[in-house]
């Protein structure tokens, strides 16, 4: 799942190196922090939040399919 939002959330942004991803793993629920630099929030974001509503639904099909349940976050 890591990888996967990294890969993309990469993709979008002018600074890729400054991509960080930590992940919080509980009992039932992991947590997937993504941090960018700042000046990139907003292409992680989108439109209206249209870019990470998309990548939370990408996330949420792949994480039904390996039958866990993981979050997004976007950290400033």
């Amino acid at each position: 799942m890591k990888e996967l939002i990294e890969y993309i959330a990469k993709a979008l942004v002018d600074s890729p190196d400054q991509v960080h991803i930590s992940e919080v793993v509980g009992d039932q629920t992991s947590v997937l922090e993504l941090k960018v630099a700042k000046e990139d929030l907003g292409k992680v974001i989108g439109k209206q939040g249209r870019s990470a509503r998309a990548m939370r639904t990408i996330l949420s099909a792949a994480s039904t399919k390996m039958k866990k349940r993981t979050v997004l976050e976007i950290i400033e």
